[in-house]
């Protein structure tokens, strides 16, 4: 890994050097474009609408044009001039417990690096951390643009989430959650008893995208076919699909833990026509004794 950033994070009158490293990376395939008549590579030009000249990168500023279309040109220098935190330092804000950060305020995520050849401040932040069991708040500028951060802890390495800002989230009403009715309690027990089925504990390296699995191999028997192009196949016939719409949500469940292997006995509502058809086997017996009586009549009716 290559670090995109070096500063300090400053906790109180302690200064804690760090190398910043991106923590993910995309592992998704590239594709440009091409003339899909002869493959050849498409490629774009930054042409100026006023002149009809090709403009270099380094010639270019950035615009805002106005609800009402007055537009405002920006250069480096009218950025440079802006409020911004230093730089090369990660101030530390406040300390907060980690479960009142909402997962929806994650952004991106970057490993931090002692830098310093006695990285004691280092560890000392970092241990802190998993002692108290909290999440610092920091600030962090990156590019021009300063983000509200969490730096945590994970396996012993400090860790910089930059943070939504809380009008990046998006509000929802949704009508239909509001007229939607309540569960009922068999359709809680039945669902709980799924998830129960269905739970373990989480392991990363269990899962794969599949997607991409396949792709690369479409792309490698291309390859090796010398052709560049992918071999037509024959269609698969589409899979059967169940309803859109769930009728009978409790069977849905029903049919949904027997397929997982762990069947509530108590759940299921199958065991009521049994009662019935118990009761149905102990009640002929009376009801040929007592055929011809009116008694006899009333006990069958109520046996039936």
């Amino acid at each position: 890994m290559r670090s995109i950033w070096k500063g300090s994070i400053a906790f109180g009158l302690v200064n804690v050097p760090v190398k910043v490293y991106t923590a993910t990376e995309d592992h998704d395939i590239r594709f440009h474009q091409v003339h899909a008549k002869d493959g050849g590579r498409i490629k774009y030009d930054r042409v100026c609408q006023a002149c009809g000249n090709s403009v270099q990168y380094s010639d270019i500023d950035k615009a805002y044009v106005s609800p009402d279309g007055d537009q405002v040109v920006l250069t480096d220098a009218d950025f440079a001039k802006l409020p911004a935190a230093e730089k090369h330092e990660i101030p530390v804000l406040e300390f907060v417990p980690s479960e009142q950060i909402d997962p929806v305020l994650f952004d991106k995520s970057y490993y931090l690096e002692p830098d310093s050849a006695t990285p004691k401040a280092y560890q000392l932040l970092a241990a802190t951390l998993e002692r108290i069991d909290k999440t610092a708040l920091v600030h962090f500028t990156l590019r021009q643009k300063t983000r509200l951060a969490a730096l945590r802890v994970r396996d012993g390495v400090l860790v910089l989430q930059t943070l939504l800002w809380p009008d990046e989230v998006r509000a929802v009403d949704f009508p239909s959650l509001d007229e939607a009715p309540a569960p009922r309690p068999q359709e809680l027990k039945m669902a709980e008893t799924l998830v129960e089925s269905m739970s373990g504990d989480f392991d990363p390296g269990e899962y794969t995208d599949e997607y991409q699995l396949e792709l690369q191999k479409l792309l490698d028997e291309a390859i090796a076919s010398g052709t560049g192009k992918v071999e037509s196949a024959a269609a698969a016939e589409p899979a059967e699909q169940p309803d859109a719409e769930v009728v009978d949500l409790v069977a849905a469940l029903q049919r949904s833990l027997e397929a997982s292997g762990r069947r509530d006995a108590e759940a299921a509502p199958a065991p009521k026509k049994a009662a019935k058809k118990t009761a149905a086997k102990k009640a002929a017996p009376r009801k040929a004794a007592a055929k011809k009586s009116t008694a006899g009549k009333t006990a069958t009716r109520k046996g039936a």
